[in-house]
């Protein structure tokens, strides 16, 4: 498991009862989580300390219970990056911070290609959300196009890019269904040096389009080969669908490495997890399954 243990702004205090105790800068908030299926708390005293608790309904869905008045949005920096946080419905705040070993993955990716031979390094992000990614490879050197169905999501995207001093960076901004959005640069011959994509178990395009993460990913790839430049970099899926191993995400970019592209590099696997301050627990978060050069 690849643990994202370099945060400053961001830590677990504690884990126990289906929840999880976090710092996001001064503010903490008790957060459900479905992998912390033990009851013990570590350190009890600490969670009197939440700002904020999201409470699921029997109904479906949940709300936030404020303690403490929280301001609209604050900032939490990752190194040189800064992310601008705000409690959502459905418990988020608009950032995954376990993605951070992937940022670090993608930012030295990216400078050590640029050292080496000088060259401009076109990446695309799908599914972009808020734009962990974005930030990072743009903070790289690299330019990026920006691909997400939700405004919302994209807007707040732009402001993680502001924040983060990058705003004359080159990036595109598009609010598009993915599947489209890939047909079309498809048709226009665009390449892209490295792909990113971090597809939602369900969801929906801006103009309804349907997508379900396991009848959808195998073609969704498969398309993407077709913008794959002739000398790519990296080629990374993040998935939170339940059941899914990231064995089958590496096997999925297998075989469509092996049928469409002549590029020599490596394969990769596994989990991406988050520490507990003080503790020898981790927390797991996600899979990712990647190709690079």
């Amino acid at each position: 498991m690849k643990i994202a243990s370099d945060w400053k702004d961001y830590e677990i205090l504690d884990m126990a009862n289906g929840e999880k105790l976090e710092r996001w800068n001064d503010i903490m908030l008790v957060r459900p989580d479905p992998q912390i299926i033990w009851n013990q708390k570590s350190f009890p005293d600490k969670w009197n300390k939440a700002n904020a608790i999201y409470r699921r309904s029997s109904t479906g869905g949940g709300e936030w219970n404020y303690k403490t008045k929280l301001p609209k949005s604050w900032q939490v920096k990752y190194k040189d990056l800064t992310f601008n946080i705000k409690p959502m419905g459905f418990k988020h705040t608009g950032l995954f911070p376990e993605q951070a070993v992937n940022w670090d993955w993608m930012i030295n990716k990216i400078k050590t290609e640029k050292e080496k031979t000088n060259r401009d390094i076109k990446v695309l992000n799908l599914f972009a959300y808020t734009g962990g990614a974005t930030v990072a490879c743009l903070s790289a050197g690299a330019e990026v196009a920006h691909i997400d169905s939700s405004k919302g999501m994209v807007e707040w995207a732009k402001e993680n890019v502001t924040s983060s001093g990058l705003q004359d960076r080159k990036v595109r901004f598009l609010i598009d269904d993915v599947v489209k959005f890939v047909n079309r640069e498809i048709r226009r011959g665009n390449k892209y040096d490295a792909i990113i994509m971090d597809p939602p178990s369900y969801g929906r395009g801006k103009n309804g389009e349907v997508w379900k993460f396991e009848q959808n990913i195998e073609d969704l790839v498969a398309l993407c080969m077709q913008v794959l430049s002739d000398k790519p970099l990296f080629f990374l899926i993040n998935s939170y669908t339940t059941g899914i191993s990231s064995q089958v995400l590496e096997n999925i970019l297998r075989m469509n490495f092996e049928k469409s592209c002549n590029a020599k590099g490596k394969f990769e696997n596994g989990e991406i997890g988050l520490p507990m301050t003080n503790s020898k627990l981790v927390l797991p978060c996600g899979i990712y399954g990647r190709w690079e050069s």
